[in-house]
Parts: C-alpha cells; structure tokens; sequence
C-alpha cells in the first residue's frame, strides 16, 4: 500500500497540490528551471515543503530543504520537473516510492493563469500555430514511418511536456549520431562541437577503416580531454576552435559542459572558422551538435554539402524552428537526401535529424 495519499486523476493531485489549506506536505523532484520557476510564484513557494533529488550533496536550494526520495515523510505530494532527459525515469522513481502521479505539465494544465508554460512548450506551441503547414510539410518529407512517429511524440511533449507522449523511449546517447539506416565505410567524418572526443569515439568504433576525422572544439579543456579520450587513435586533427558562416571571434560560454555554446553573455571569445575554410579534402560525414548554432554552421558547409554530397547528423532540439529550418536549408542545396529523424532521450532533448544521400538511382525507383 502507498504511504501517500493517492487521487482519482492527476488533475485532483494537482488540486490538490495547489490547495492551501492540505494536511500534505508538498515537494518538488529535481533542482532545474522548472522547478526554480515553480518558486518564484510565490503562492506555490509557500506551499512547498522541500525538494527531491536523490544525488543532492547540499543541504538546501533556493531556501528549500533537498531530501532523497526515501526521506520524505508521509503523507506527501511531489511534482515531477523533469523534462530535459529523464521525465520517465522519475516518474517511475516517484511510483516506486508510492507517490501519486504528478507532474509540472497537470500543474500548467489545472492552472495556466498561474503555472508558466516551460520555454520549449511555449516555443512549440507558437511555432506550430504559426507553421502549420511547414511541420505538416516536414512530416511528409520524411523517409519512414519511425521518423513519422518521433515527430508525432516530440510535437505532443513540446507542446505539453507531459511524459506519457516519451513513454516509449530510453535514455541511449551511445548510439546518437549513428543508425542502421547510415551504414558508414571508411569515412572522412567532421565532428563539429566535439565536446571531450566522445562522439568521435564511437564513430572510430563503428568505422574502424575511416580515412580521417576532423574533430572542432572551442573549449581547450575539452580539447584536451578529446586528446586524451583518442590517444593512439591515427588520423585525428583536433581544431580548437568553433564553426561558423563566417571566420572571427564570438562570445562562448566554456562552463556548461556538453551545453557549452556561443552566447552574447559568454565570458570568453573564441575564435571560430567556417568547415568550408579549413578543411580542403572531401567529407563523407558531418556531424553537428552546436547548442543552437547549426543553422550558422551549416551555412559555412555548404560548399562542401554541395559538392561531396555527405551524410549529415544535425542536432535539432535546440529550438522548435530548427526542425523546420534546417531541412530546408539542406534540401535547398540538394534535394537528393532522404531524412531521418531519431531521438536520444526521455525528454526534449537529444533529438537527430539524418539526411541520407540518394543515388539517382534510387531517385529514379520512386518516380
């Protein structure tokens, strides 16, 4: 039996929760920005009793008591604020310690007057109000029924963030970047934003036969750490340096980890160059996860998409009209891609977009 108290709906548990007045204590699971926004409503501040998060080694946050999930005294209710890359995970963690079902996204659906709508679900739903039929478009374009179906469940959880729409999928970044359907043999492969060597890796595993790698990476500490990741790998050029449209300096945040990206409130300048300018040899395969500049480094591939026809990994999660945006792009410079769409996480994240060369052969068997 649940030591909690257990409700008909989520709805009610969402009442519930938002009630002044309940004899239940209230938490929220996990220290991010949807969490943090539920505290600056101050209404839902004064209710909330602490936060959970079981690898916490601080005592408090943001003027809350931080409990491991075993902690919290009966009876309780605790809001799920996971969205990013394991809003399944914690729910089940949540169930297994006989917690009602609750999430963020019953909260904003009970009160959208008073709970904000989390960035990406807003940017969702304005992009696809106003795109209707770019996305509808996209879903056309795509060259299978699991692309179809990514999309399906990504446009419903970005527009709600409710994790029952990502029941189907795991956690799996060892495989991100690389599918069956991109089969790879001896490749000239760019890794552009390669964080510490780690995607790079894996390629070398998969492709053991490659010709080369050229490894892009403004951070020096993680240039460093990729050196290390890849000794005795051959044929590797490490690039610290980032990618562009255009060469010079832009601002750079180095201390978000993997999420480092170029920001007008960056504490470094770094120097960046475009994949056109500094690699002169013929590529096979691109790969781009820039934390939202791909669409700018794209733009300095082209010469190279145009001419040596390469496979393309193209990170797309960081905003809702790069789903729409960088396709176009693409298929703007040659239409003889087939698109793939996969994704890597529970949550928003994570999210791959392939575009396959077709010969013309196979141009030629679907007229």
């Amino acid at each position: 039996m649940s030591k909690h108290p257990q409700f008909a709906s989520p709805a009610a548990a969402a009442d519930a929760f938002l009630a002044p007045g309940q004899a239940v204590g209230r938490y929220l699971l996990g220290r991010n920005e949807h969490a943090a926004a539920l505290l600056d409503i101050p209404a839902i501040a004064a209710l909330v009793d602490g936060i959970i998060d079981d690898r916490a080694t601080e005592p408090a946050w943001r003027g809350k008591p931080v409990l491991r999930g075993e902690q919290v005294a009966a009876p309780a209710l605790a809001v799920n604020c996971s969205m990013s890359i394991s809003p399944v995970s914690a729910a089940r963690r949540l169930a297994a310690l006989g917690f009602a079902p609750l999430h963020y996204a019953d909260l904003l659906e009970a009160r959208p007057d008073l709970v904000p709508a989390p960035p990406f679900v807003a940017e969702m739903r304005a992009d696809l109000a106003a795109h209707a039929n770019e996305w509808a478009a996209l879903a056309e374009r795509l060259a299978d029924d699991a692309s179809r179906a990514v999309l399906r469940d990504l446009v419903a959880y970005r527009g709600s963030a409710h994790p029952r729409h990502m029941a189907g999928y795991t956690v799996r970044f060892d495989e991100q970047y690389f599918e069956p359907f991109m089969p790879l043999h001896g490749e000239t492969f760019v890794d552009a934003g390669g964080f510490d060597g780690d995607t790079t890796e894996q390629f070398c595993r998969r492709d053991p036969a490659y010709r080369g790698v050229i490894l892009f990476e403004p951070s020096g500490a993680n240039i460093a750490r990729a050196r290390e990741r890849l000794a005795g790998r051959p044929n590797i050029r490490f690039e610290e340096m980032g990618v562009s449209d255009a060469p010079g300096t832009l601002s750079f945040d180095p201390h978000a980890g993997s999420a480092s990206a170029v920001s007008s409130s960056g504490t470094v300048s770094i120097a960046v160059t475009t994949i056109d300018e500094a690699v002169s040899e013929p590529v096979s395969f691109i790969k781009m996860d820039l934390e939202g500049w791909e669409m700018r480094a794209l733009a300095g591939a082209a010469r190279h998409i145009r001419a040596d026809h390469p496979k393309l990994a193209i990170a797309v999660y960081h905003s809702a009209a790069d789903f729409r945006h960088i396709p176009a792009y693409i298929l703007g410079l040659r239409d003889d891609y087939a698109v793939y769409l996969r994704h890597y996480s529970e949550g928003w994240s994570e999210t791959v977009m392939f575009f396959v060369p077709r010969t013309r052969r196979d141009t030629l068997q679907d007229q």
